[in-house]
């Protein structure tokens, strides 16, 4: 997905326009919970004005917090750059059972929007043999033992603390040793309570590297409790006493694939450009995504390689979650192409193998024809002469000899001849210094082309290829301080 400042530059010479698609929805962060664990729900409504009701309680169970958030992104529709307008309402709650969420009504610009029902299943915990005398414990666990390559997979790991304890410290927390495999780190760290412990999930999202028989070795935690039959060298407060828990550790058997394929799981594909018919030099936006169950970090749509075409791309945005012990991937990735004359965008196939079906599919990401108004294309057949051509016969000819009359040289010519030698001699010590000057010389057209490539590494990069990007395509009013261009490419040769 595009930052704010390159959908800028990618659009800066299309039309501009505002469009709000008013709508509601509602999302929450789990529709499985774990008994005594809270419930995040979010209402996003898209529009100008939006009122939210006054919400208390979902369905009967007390709201825990509140809270809002307000933004705004940028699109790209039909060759104009739309505004959309959002407000997030965020409420948390707590389950003790399961239940629906009710519809909410939004109100957005005068005109009423509901939101759609969602049921909530609540659950015991996934942790097993909490003693009722253990101070902590920590333990981990696999959603999978055995699977393919390419395939991914769950390990979640749980720190459980016994309530009341009073800890003197931060918790210490090593994580399990996991360079076998390609990680992920969801963000996602649940807590709740189970029996008299307080218990925190933390989990990884993991993908093989190499096929065999991989043992994930313990996760490790030390907690730092008040030891009060002594204290510290100040006497001011008690020393601390350090207990440390070791998890268990996980056997993961990665097979080979039985099918190759350039995906692993179960995904969609979908392909769009902004137009069909553009002007010269103008660039014709196309987004791709791929969602669905499965994994996604780690690949990279190949390049497009077009003849006659300059090509721009951004860096890829991938989104990972777990739902119900499932993982689910985002792929957003977007190309900018400009050229003087008609060309195609050529359409792929990519290939994705589901290990539970055992089935494979081909995704096809979908070709455009882009037409260029006033594009000259050049002609590539070649034109016979209707004329017939006459050849002629060569003639064989004695060879010519002519006398030459060989004459003395004069003096000065001698010394003429040596005088332009050294100084021939001379200019070749400045040489070097010439070529190195027209080295770093560089066309406006090739700055765009290093320059893009590093336009969200600083504002001032961003700034100078909107002025390319204006210069470029005829506007006159645009400065560029040559210094400070030179500059800024000699940092990225």
């Amino acid at each position: 997905m595009l930052t704010l400042g390159r959908l800028i530059i990618l659009t800066i010479i299309c039309n501009i326009g505002l469009v709000y698609a008013a709508s509601v929805k509602a999302m929450v962060d789990t529709i499985e919970v774990v008994k005594g664990n809270p419930v995040t729900l979010r209402i996003k409504a898209i529009g100008d004005d939006a009122v939210f009701p006054d919400i208390q309680k979902v369905a009967d169970v007390p709201v825990l917090s509140t809270s809002t958030s307000q933004s705004r992104n940028l699109s790209i529709v039909n060759g104009s750059m739309n505004t959309e307008q959002s407000v997030t309402k965020i409420i948390q709650f707590k389950p003790d059972e399961n239940m629906t969420i009710p519809a909410f009504t939004v109100n957005i610009g005068g005109k009423d929007y509901q939101t759609q029902a969602i049921d909530i299943t609540v659950v015991t915990s996934n942790t097993n043999g909490l003693q009722g005398d253990e101070i902590f414990t920590l333990q981990m666990k696999a959603n999978k033992s055995k699977i393919m390559m390419g395939e991914s997979f769950i390990v979640t790991v749980y720190f459980a603390l016994k309530e009341g304890v009073q800890l003197s410290q931060d918790v210490q927390y090593s994580a399990p040793n996991l360079s076998d495999f390609m990680t992920v780190d969801t963000s996602e760290h649940n807590r709740y309570k189970k029996g008299n412990y307080q218990v925190q999930e933390i989990r990884y999202v993991l993908t093989p590297l190499k096929e065999g028989n991989f043992t994930i070795a313990p996760a490790q935690a030390k907690i730092g409790l008040p030891d009060r039959s002594r204290r510290d060298i100040f006497g001011l407060s008690y020393a601390t006493k350090w207990m440390q828990a070791m998890s268990n550790s996980l056997k993961i058997e990665v097979l080979p694939v039985d099918e190759e394929s350039d995906l692993i799981g179960d995904f969609t594909v979908d392909t769009s450009i902004d137009k069909n018919v553009v002007k010269k030099n103008k660039p014709v936006n196309l987004v791709l995504k791929i969602e669905g169950k499965g994994n996604l970090e780690g690949f990279d749509f190949p390049k497009y390689d077009i003849d006659g075409v300059t090509v721009y791309s951004d860096e890829a945005k991938i989104e990972t979650k777990v739902v119900d012990g499932e993982i689910y991937s985002n792929y957003s990735k977007s190309f900018a192409f400009i050229s003087d004359n008609d060309f195609t965008i050529p359409s792929r196939e990519l290939s994705v193998y589901n290990p539970q079906t055992k089935e494979k599919k081909i995704l096809e990401v979908k070709g455009f024809d882009i037409e260029v108004e006033g594009s000259q294309q050049v002609a590539t057949h070649t034109q016979s002469s209707t004329t017939p051509t006459t050849l002629k016969e060569a003639k064989e000819t004695a060879p010519i000899i002519k006398e030459v009359e060989v004459k003395s040289i004069a003096w000065w010519m001698l010394l003429l001849s040596f005088m332009l030698g050294a100084l021939v001699m001379y200019a070749i010590q400045f040489l070097p210094k010439w070529f190195k000057a027209k080295e770093k010389s560089y066309k406006e057209s090739d700055a765009l082309k290093i320059l893009y490539g590093h336009i969200g590494e600083s504002t001032e990069v961003e700034e100078m290829v909107r002025k390319l990007y204006a210069k470029q395509n005829g506007d006159k009013s645009v400065q560029i301080d040559k210094k400070e261009l030179k500059l800024m490419l000699e940092r990225f040769r």
